[in-house]
């Protein structure tokens, strides 16, 4: 298996809390790494039909099966079981006693507030970043990481990733999107998805969906709830705090995998993605993911955002610390000369009293300071967030 950066948080907090919750996005290794780091515990998968109706008719006799607790994976697929936990946890106090895991972000996130709130930790494991590969010894070039993602079976296996995420998308996401929304016409939800990869990067405009899928806004703002309540996509806020009315409040919308994107926009090789022109964007993309990633695996708040103003300025990323601003700027060039600063520079001036440093992260393989601006290769962003 691939070394993961967040088992050392992972078994960490099972020592802290009774009850330890993994979500994410399936196939990102959630159930690889419970059962790795807790060989010796009990496992049961709720997606198995007989397990999960057994759970379901006799949720008191399925757990007296793990007097020391259990793994539970897809815990979602049972929600009842929670309320059961919270009692066992209670009278027991042992720490670690049950390991959870789901991938929906929505059903999930109710039933644990309400069931375990003070007895569960939640920790959030994303496809594996570029570090974790190159721990692995796997080094790609953008090219590459564009197209493969961060899926481990993609790697594990050395499989073709067209093939490999379109078996993803009819095997998980259609079935699972299917399950929490009626659609009347998958080719409808079909199109809906790809014009998302479409728009990486950019703002979200729900009308603009809406008149090219041919739903209402209602509906694409549903839908968009669903995706990311899945793992699917996210939203990258933007920054507007004590800078006043002249910018933008509309999110940017990303991918939880750049592959599975890079799939979505028809993409199956390098050389298409060498000149595709969303090539940018999904550089973006990875950068903006390789941080979260950063952040998610020592279980902290990623605390991301972007600047954009009503005249045009712009900052891909602002990594926020306490008082601290970080902006980030990332440009998919493997040349560096100083105009991409401008926007740091911008920025810096702006925000001055807050900001003492930035970033370019590029394509190039010089590494070097600007004056108060560090500019890193692709392959070291996240240590901007360590």
């Amino acid at each position: 298996m691939f070394k993961r950066e967040i088992e050392a948080q992972l078994l960490s907090l099972s020592r802290s809390f009774p009850v330890v919750t993994i979500t994410g996005p399936r196939q990102s290794g959630k159930t690889t790494l419970v059962k790795h780091v807790f060989k010796d515990k009990p496992y049961a998968n709720l997606e198995h039909p007989e397990t999960r109706e057994f759970a379901e008719v006799d949720p008191v006799r399925f757990l007296s099966q793990f007097p020391e607790g259990a793994v539970l994976d897809e815990i979602q697929r049972v929600p009842l079981l929670l309320s059961y936990i919270q009692v066992i946890v209670d009278e027991k106090d042992i720490k670690g006693m049950f390991i959870l895991t789901g991938s929906h972000q929505m059903e999930l996130h109710q039933a644990v507030s309400q069931s375990l709130a003070g007895r569960t930790v939640l920790l959030e494991l994303l496809p594996m970043s570029l570090t974790e590969l190159q721990n692995a010894g796997i080094t790609l070039s953008i090219d590459d990481a564009l197209l493969l993602g961060g899926y481990p079976r993609i790697f594990k296996e050395n499989l073709n990733p067209t093939i490999a995420y379109g078996s993803y998308f009819k095997t998980y996401v259609e079935r699972d999107l299917r399950q929490l929304i009626l659609v009347k016409d998958l080719g409808q939800f079909q199109r809906f998805i790809r014009l998302c990869a479409g728009r990486i990067g950019q703002l979200l405009n729900l009308e603009s969906l809406s008149n090219e899928v041919g739903v209402s806004s209602h509906t694409i703002k549903h839908w968009l709830s669903i995706l990311e309540a899945s793992f699917i996509i996210f939203r990258l806020q933007p920054y507007h705090e004590n800078i006043g009315k002249r910018l933008v409040k509309s999110p940017k919308l990303f991918f939880t995998d750049v592959g599975l994107a890079s799939y979505l926009l028809g993409i199956e090789s390098t050389t298409q993605m060498s000149r595709d022109p969303q090539r940018g964007h999904l550089f973006e993309n990875l950068i903006v993911l390789e941080l979260m990633k950063a952040r998610l695996n020592r279980c902290k708040d990623p605390n991301l955002y972007f600047f954009r103003d009503t005249q045009g300025h712009e900052v891909d990323i602002i990594f926020k610390v306490g008082h601290e601003l970080f902006p980030i700027e990332v440009k998919s060039t493997e040349t560096f000369h100083r105009t991409l600063l401008k926007n740091l520079d911008y920025f810096s001036t702006l925000m001055s009293e807050r900001v003492s440093k930035g970033y370019l992260v590029y394509g190039g393989k010089t590494e070097l300071p600007v004056g108060a601006y560090q500019i890193l290769n692709y392959q070291h962003a996240s240590t901007i967030c360590e």
